[in-house]
Order: C-alpha cells, then sequence, then structure tokens
C-alpha cells in the first residue's frame, strides 16, 4: 500500500481572468484588455482581474508525487456560485487543514479519500471553497492512478461503476470575443462541437437579437467553404448567451415571438444543429429551471430544434440533479470548477444516463492546463456528450491539450490491452 506522506500548495497562475459578470452586465466599458467602472461583486478589486491558481502537490511514500490544480471559474461570484478564490488566502488551508485529514491515507482509495475531502470543513467551519476541493480531487485521482499504474481514465470509472468511452469525447471550442477568428481556426482543424462565441452583452447579440442570426449565418457559411475537405464534418454549434436573450425578450418565453425568434436562429445555423446555452438568467435556480423548462417546451410546441444548454444556476451536483428532473434542458453544462471534487462532475454526468438530457463536461478558460487535462479523464470515465477545450481563450492551445491527453489514455489503454492478450 502506498500512503500520502505529505501536501504542498504553490500558488499559480490560471489560464485567463476573474471577470465581474454583474458589472459587465451593468455596463463596464471594455478598455483594452481591462474594464472600466468600479466592481460591484463582493471580493473584486476591479471589473478584470488576474486570474490564480494553487498547484497541490502529495508526495507519496514512495518518492513520486502526484499533481492538482485549484481554479475557479471567470465568472466567480456570480449565478449562485462560490466567491472569488484567492490563492494566497487559501494556501494554508490545503497545507494544514487539508494535510491533516490526508496524510497517512492510503493513495489507492480515491473514492474514499474524495468522500473524505467533499465532508472536510474549512477553518471558518465552513465547507471549502470548490476551487480548493476541485484541486485537491484532481491530486488524488493521480495519487490514485500513480499508485496503482493506472490511467486517470480508469481509477474514476473504477471509482463511479463507469465503462469509459473507447474514442476520444467530442471537443468543444470556445472562441472568445475573436468569435471570427477563432471559429475559422475551429472550422480549419475539423471541431467537431464549436464556437461559444461569448454573447455576453445585448450590443454583441443585437437590440433585437439579429447580431445572433448574423454571425450564425456567417458560421454556417464558412462551416461549407472551410471545412476539412473530402471529409464527412457536420458539426454541431453552441452559443452561448449569458442570459442576454432574457434581456432582449423577456418573459414569458413560450410565447410565439420567442419561438419565432429561436427558428431564425436554426434557419441561420442550419444544415448544422444548434445549441444555446444560458438563453435567460432568472436569477435563482427555482426560477431559472422554471423559464428555461417553459422555453424548452414553447420550442417543442412550435417545432423548432433548438437544443437548451442549462449553465447560470445550475452549478452544484444537486443542482444539475434538480434541472435533469425537471426537464429544464436538453443540455446540462457540468461546470467542473463548480462541482468541486471531480468524482462529483463524474457523477453528475452519471446522472444523466437514460434521460433525454446530455451531459457537457464544462469549466472555464479560467482553468489551468494540470486541470484541463483531468478533465479530459473525467470525459472518457463517464463518455459525457462533449468536452470544453480549456484553458484559455485562445482555442488552440485548449483544443491541443484536451485532444493529446484523451488520446494518450486511449493509446495507454490498447497498449495494456495488447500486453494482457499477449501474456495470455
Amino acid at each position: 500500500m502506498t500512503t500520502i506522506a505529505r501536501v504542498r500548495a504553490v500558488p499559480g497562475a490560471s489560464g485567463f481572468f476573474f471577470d465581474d459578470q454583474r458589472a459587465i452586465k451593468r455596463g463596464a466599458e471594455r478598455d483594452g484588455a481591462a474594464y472600466r467602472g468600479d466592481p460591484v461583486t463582493p471580493g473584486f478589486d476591479r471589473v478584470r482581474q488576474a486570474g490564480e491558481a494553487i498547484s497541490v502537490l502529495l508526495e507519496l511514500d514512495d518518492g513520486t508525487v502526484a499533481t492538482g490544480d485549484c481554479a475557479a471559474v471567470q465568472y466567480s461570484g456570480a449565478g449562485g456560485r462560490d466567491p472569488l478564490f484567492r490563492a494566497e488566502e487559501f494556501v494554508p488551508v490545503v497545507e494544514e487543514t487539508v494535510a491533516d485529514a490526508l496524510v497517512g491515507r492510503p493513495a489507492e482509495a480515491f473514492a474514499e479519500n474524495a468522500d473524505l475531502l467533499a465532508d472536510l470543513d474549512g477553518p471558518d467551519g465552513e465547507r471549502l471553497h470548490t476551487a480548493v476541493r476541485y484541486g485537491v480531487s484532481q491530486a488524488l485521482l493521480d495519487a490514485a492512478a500513480t499508485a496503482r499504474r493506472a490511467t486517470k481514465t480508469d481509477a474514476l470509472a473504477d471509482a463511479l461503476g463507469t465503462d469509459p468511452a473507447d474514442d476520444p469525447v467530442p471537443v468543444f471550442g470556445q472562441s472568445g470575443d475573436a468569435r471570427r477568428d477563432n471559429a475559422e481556426k475551429m472550422l480549419l482543424k475539423g471541431v467537431p462541437v464549436l464556437p461559444h462565441g461569448l454573447f455576453n452583452s445585448v450590443e454583441k447579440v443585437g437590440e433585437e437579437g439579429e447580431r445572433l442570426v448574423e454571425y450564425l449565418d456567417w458560421l454556417s457559411t464558412r462551416a461549407a467553404e472551410i471545412g476539412p475537405a473530402g471529409a464527412d464534418y457536420s458539426p454541431r454549434f453552441h452559443v452561448d448567451v449569458y442570459g442576454v436573450l432574457g434581456e432582449v425578450f423577456g418573459p414569458p418565453y413560450d410565447r410565439p415571438e420567442v419561438a419565432d425568434y429561436f427558428a431564425d436562429l436554426r434557419a441561420a445555423a442550419a444544415p448544422y444543429p444548434l445549441q444555446v446555452e444560458g438563453p435567460m438568467d432568472a436569477g435563482g435556480r427555482a426560477e431559472q429551471i422554471h423559464a428555461m423548462a417553459e422555453l424548452r417546451d414553447g420550442l417543442a410546441d412550435a417545432g423548432v430544434p433548438v437544443d437548451l444548454v442549462a449553465d447560470e444556476w445550475c452549478n452544484t451536483l444537486p443542482d444539475v440533479e434538480a434541472f435533469v428532473d425537471a426537464g429544464a434542458a436538453d443540455v446540462v453544462q457540468v461546470k467542473t470548477p463548480d462541482l468541486g471534487g471531480v468524482h462529483r462532475s463524474g457523477e453528475a454526468v452519471r446522472y444523466c444516463e437514460g434521460t433525454d438530457t446530455r451531459a457537457y463536461l464544462g469549466g472555464t478558460c479560467n482553468e489551468t492546463a494540470e486541470s484541463a487535462r483531468t478533465c479530459a479523464h473525467v470525459a472518457l470515465a463517464t463518455d459525457a456528450a462533449q468536452v470544453l477545450a480549456k484553458p484559455g481563450m485562445g482555442f488552440d492551445e485548449g483544443y491541443m491539450i484536451v485532444t493529446n491527453e484523451m488520446r494518450r489514455a486511449l493509446a495507454r489503454r490498447d497498449l495494456r490491452q495488447s500486453r494482457v492478450v499477449a501474456d495470455d
């Protein structure tokens, strides 16, 4: 048996920024890479500030070291999420509170260690910040895989009781504000799901939603023009509107005017399937579920085949379960840092099995390469419907990290199975 001998926490940088979403929605103006104006969300010093992370190092008693990165979403403190994550504040929490609980524990026992972490309170008596649970659980999964000489995919699949995917999970590229240049790069590379689009203001969507329609029409044309030559390439379009369509139209969302607009979106995207993330932000979980279900029913009654993706107010495992149970979305984003431990993300994906809701293993541009690689294994272990290319907003780097990690994991499994056959 291999045990955890020591826990270290090293402050580091994340792949993007923390942004005060409320301030941006209230009109904070872009100033180059920054924003003008005062922050609104508690904890923020500026509307945009540098993202932070903590690298967690678990030294095992055989001298090997397992790693994971604590990271929080770009829009921390919004939509029911945990407050802004500051690395300096949480380093002692990892090296003292978390270390006291984990040192001496068997490294192989991922499920038990992850459950212990999930139930652990911080020094203030409150539940550990989601970013801490996220990063430490990654390191625990790495420790289990290292001790067992297995992939993280297999270690997590064993803990969840799943059959891992045999092929890479479709990767979803995010463009940031470079929604045309980055979308063209995605099309050239044959990305299965694209482009996110970052439509986070009425200005970007259009006063009547017309700019989003125009963009989808352009995207459909470019997909036909520059998609992989000679290949059967049929991407799925996925745009995130950050609740802005709720500002454009307002409730109720099952009225003909709203269905007609979504029909326009569908026609612009044709012949490619379309899913729209976060159409409105109703201000609370129950209200969001009602609004999403109302819109989904309205689109179904009108025969408009646009899939709705839950994001705002769908943060924790109970949140995911509530949205799925209510039939409030065609797709739920499992926003990995917000669920805390990576095993909770796996459980959220599994909850969608046997329902008419698909699971999108998402996250944030504000993660790290380490957390993105771990999420690639979560996607494979649970055979999610799609997985986010992360971190950063440049697209290429995140796509490379997630794609290559999945392919390496599948190749390792093939090698192990080949050895088993050869030994037999």
